[in-house]
């Protein structure tokens, strides 16, 4: 693809340009997309040839009213109309929700979609976020988020299950104990928007429980699970008092035709949704095992249809998605504008086997060149600091005042904050002793960076002993024993002046007086101590878990083979039951 279509990253925020506006800086057709998560199996070929020659009496005429297409949805859902709402996507919804049930403030765990922070502050309301640790896998302690939530004093709780981008899964009954321990607040809402590509459980969904709480609203996305993005619709469930006051506000066309369509189609092609759903489910096992193949990146465990990934030392996700788009015609997130992550991660897509072997492939061209195994060039267009790490900061300190991040340091059990500008809470690091820059002891025994797998333990090491310097009295660190390349090591995630490279090879010094060093700051190192997440992990790692270690306690994965019945429709838990 031309180089001109980069420019297009340049002019968004939060989200990354449309496909169409991809297409029309291109030569026509679009890129192999790794970026919108929607299912690719669903609809069927035969459900396009369908519409397509229905498609000018789909546009031409106006839909029925949004009740109608309800009523539709919640005939085959099994859910009673009244505590039903559909909107124009899910972001619709979650706008009405900003407004009507949102007073001063809100809670939500960060990295996330972004309409979760920016909506709420658009409209002037606080904004607690709860920053999930890389060291942890991206899991999120409900435990310590619902502390973080009574220390702040926040009146709107929010979790995304699975969470988006790194698809962090939490188990029902969590939810369910999370929701009535937070039922003096104004409102809990449970964003289950990726949840029916989910397999850790056979009935993941708390949309039964919502209907029963005065304050609890389940939202639901029918674009991502259908492939049906440009559509746009999405419902939310809740007790028929809350329903009620966020349908009241609706129009009366919300719904184009489009969606009515597809809804009053459903009912014959449940069987291939149901196969639509198993078939990714499968997909991202073959796609976590492929990308962990990959030296020095590293997967975490997805319940959603895409994964998370970190990319090796060195790597500057940029780079990497420009690279791909305008090199290998290949699409993907990279994470670098959500708050609470760095241009280190990208969010890929689950797709089918072929396009992930040219995913995989791409990466390989653009990692590690012609070397497959050669360690990741330092890129020198990158940043050292990221974009998403330094947004959290400003708008943490914008939103949430100066008492934040000790909140968030107590609630995380760090025992203290982090410095202005610092990003993320981190377990403390032991300093220094002498001269040179602390590094992991690892970093002297491995000069050559390979995969770990993961450890069992899925908390981090709080402390990590620094590489001593050599005893001789002049602080200059000893010499490597032997010049082999090794992977250029991380920025610290702090805003620093333009960092001074690593020599490829120690500097003879004479054993004159003492030679100043550079200040440290400014010397690229190690991902600090406590952050870098465990190797790779392979397929059996991701599936069904919450972080990486042992499966949660009563976590049983459902079976990734066989078809489901064919006279099934899922339900609104997302799962092929019959009623």
């Amino acid at each position: 693809m031309p180089d001109n279509v980069t420019s297009l990253f340049r002019n968004t925020a939060a989200h990354s340009p449309s496909m169409a506006a991809l297409t029309r800086e291109s030569d026509g057709s679009g890129p192999v997309d790794f970026c919108i998560p929607c299912n690719p199996y669903f609809p069927t070929p035969a459900m396009f040839e369908e519409m397509a020659v229905r498609l000018r009496e789909i546009i031409t005429y106006y839909p029925s009213s949004a009740d109608t297409i309800t009523a539709e949805l919640c005939s085959l859902l099994q859910l009673p109309p009244q505590c039903v709402a559909m909107g124009n996507g899910s972001t619709e919804l979650i706008t009405w929700i900003d407004h009507l049930l949102v007073r001063e403030s809100l809670a939500v765990p960060v990295p996330t979609f972004g309409r979760w922070t920016d909506q709420p502050m658009e409209t002037g309301k606080r904004v607690d976020m709860f920053p999930l640790q890389e060291a942890n896998g991206f899991a999120l302690d409900l435990a310590q988020y619902a502390d973080f939530i009574r220390a702040r004093g926040t009146r709107v709780a929010v979790i995304c299950n699975p969470n988006n981008p790194d698809g962090g899964y939490l188990r029902k009954q969590s939810v369910v104990q999370f929701m009535d321990a937070m039922a003096d607040l104004d409102l809990v809402v449970v964003d289950e928007s990726f949840l029916e590509f989910a397999d850790a459980e056979a009935d993941p969904s708390v949309v039964q429980e919502a209907m029963l709480r005065p304050n609890v609203v389940v939202l639901r996305s029918l674009g991502k699970n259908f492939g049906l993005h440009g559509i746009r619709f999405g419902y939310l469930v809740a007790n028929p008092a809350l329903a009620g006051r966020v349908r009241s506000m609706l129009p009366k066309w919300n719904l184009n035709s489009f969606a009515e369509h597809v809804v009053f189609m459903l009912k014959e092609h449940g069987a291939e949704y149901a196969q639509s759903l198993m078939q990714v489910r499968r997909d991202r096992l073959e796609m976590a095992s492929h990308l962990s193949a990959l030296p020095g990146l590293t997967v975490y465990p997805s319940q959603g249809n895409f994964l998370f990934v970190r990319l090796p030392v060195g790597a500057e996700g940029t780079v990497v998605r420009d690279r791909m788009l305008t090199e290998h015609r290949i699409l993907v997130r990279e994470c670098g504008n959500k708050i609470g992550s760095s241009s280190r991660f990208l969010r890929l897509v689950v797709r089918p086997q072929v396009d992930v072997r040219r995913l995989v492939s791409g990466l390989e061209q653009v990692l590690y060149g012609s070397r497959r195994g050669a360690a990741v060039p330092e890129l020198g267009t990158g940043t050292s600091y990221s974009s998403g790490t330094a947004a959290v900061d400003r708008l943490v300190s914008a939103t949430n005042g100066a008492g934040m991040p000790g909140l968030a340091a107590q609630a995380l059990g760090t025992g203290a904050a982090p410095a202005a500008g610092t990003g993320m809470p981190l377990p403390a690091a032991a300093a220094p002793t002498g001269g040179g820059m602390p590094m992991p002891a690892a970093a002297q025994a491995m000069p050559v960076q390979q995969p770990v797998p993961a450890q069992p333990d899925p908390m981090p090491v709080p402390v990590q002993q620094p590489m001593a310097p050599a005893p001789a009295p002049v602080p200059v660190p000893a010499p490597a024993p032997v010049p082999t390349p090794v992977p250029a090591p991380a920025p610290y995630p702090t805003p620093v002046p333009a960092p001074a490279p690593v020599p490829a090879a120690p500097v003879p010094v004479p054993a004159a007086p003492p030679v100043p060093v550079a200040a440290p700051a400014a010397v690229l190192g190690p991902t600090p101590p406590g952050v870098p997440a465990r190797g790779g992990l392979t397929a059996a790692q991701v599936r069904g878990m919450t972080a990486p270690g042992t499966p949660a306690a009563g976590l049983t994965p459902a079976p990734a083979t066989g078809w489901p019945n064919a006279q099934s429709w899922p339900n609104a838990a997302g799962m092929g039951q019959t009623g």
